[in-house]
């Protein structure tokens, strides 16, 4: 398998592939469901999706299939639309109170007349894989690894670790400040000794900011928006955005083709985060198995 690609100007960039890194991390499932199954035991995810958004049912069916392949069962309960914050939080109770279900999946954004605040606190903590309750956010800011992260921050912290980046003293710029990605990355670039700058969409003289870096994570979600103006030679991006581009095709944050031969590492849309992103749910639904 190719990591890396020759550019125009003659340098290698390498790409961090997600692929390699969710191989290894599906290694370490595997190996620990069949300590498990060894014991009767058998991890089991409980997925809760409000209507038919086509971006959902696309993502329930990636996680069907590799909870599937990894020995995870799974249970999808699909609610209609219209479904008030009252009669989610009752689906979500079930799930809370069910013993065979290890971990619980609430399928984000929810529909704007849902009480999203209501819904987090709802989730048991120890099945909350997707780390929507604040309990879990608090230990995250608190530096304590014994809740759940938010899975896409993890993912992208699991590909930086997987190819041996190392954070301590390094100049990191966050383009996102949502509760989802941002903050919680930042959180955990800290606890790796990383100096860490939160930007967003309204930041001023951004690639001033960027250039400065060691490492760029974007997740912007306007595709293509960065070219090679916003890094400075040599430095390292992994790119969380994903959107579609002027010709409907997928793409993240970052032009590829514009910044070869500037950056030194780059983490490709697709293919990059997001294959990762899937994985470390799997693992986290194992996780709070094994703690009960």
């Amino acid at each position: 398998m190719k990591i890396f690609k020759m550019c125009e100007r003659g340098k290698l960039m390498k790409l961090l592939k997600g692929s390699e890194v969710s191989k290894d991390i599906k290694q370490g499932i595997r190996n620990r469901i069949k300590v498990l199954e060894d014991k009767g035991r058998q991890p089991h995810l409980g997925i809760i999706r409000v209507g038919s958004d086509p971006s959902d049912i696309s993502y329930e069916k990636s996680i069907l299939k590799n909870c599937s392949s990894l020995g995870i069962q799974t249970r999808v309960n699909e609610l209609k639309s219209d479904i008030d914050t009252a009669g989610l939080i009752e689906e979500i109770r079930k799930f809370n109170e069910d013993r065979a279900i290890s971990g619980i999946l609430v399928f984000r954004p929810l529909p704007k007349h849902i009480d999203e605040e209501r819904v987090r606190i709802a989730i048991n903590p120890a099945k909350d894989v997707d780390c929507m309750h604040p309990l879990n956010l608090e230990k995250i800011f608190e530096g304590d690894s014994t809740g759940f992260a938010p899975c896409t921050p993890k993912a992208a912290m699991e590909i930086l670790s997987y190819y041996g980046v190392d954070l301590a003293g390094k100049d990191v710029v966050v383009v996102n400040r949502t509760m989802v990605v941002g903050k919680p990355l930042s959180m955990m670039l800290l606890e790796k000794d990383a100096t860490v700058t939160i930007c967003h969409s309204r930041t001023k003289n951004l690639a001033d900011i960027t250039n400065r870096a060691d490492i760029v994570i974007t997740a912007l979600g306007k595709a293509k928006f960065f070219d090679d103006s916003f890094f400075k030679p040599d430095s390292i991006v992994i790119d969380i955005g994903i959107s579609l581009d002027s010709q409907g095709k997928l793409s993240g944050d970052v032009d590829m083709e514009k910044v070869e031969g500037r950056v030194k590492m780059l983490s490709p849309v697709p293919g990059g985060v997001g294959s990762v992103t899937t994985s470390i749910l799997m693992k986290q639904v194992v996780d709070a198995w094994e703690r009960i």
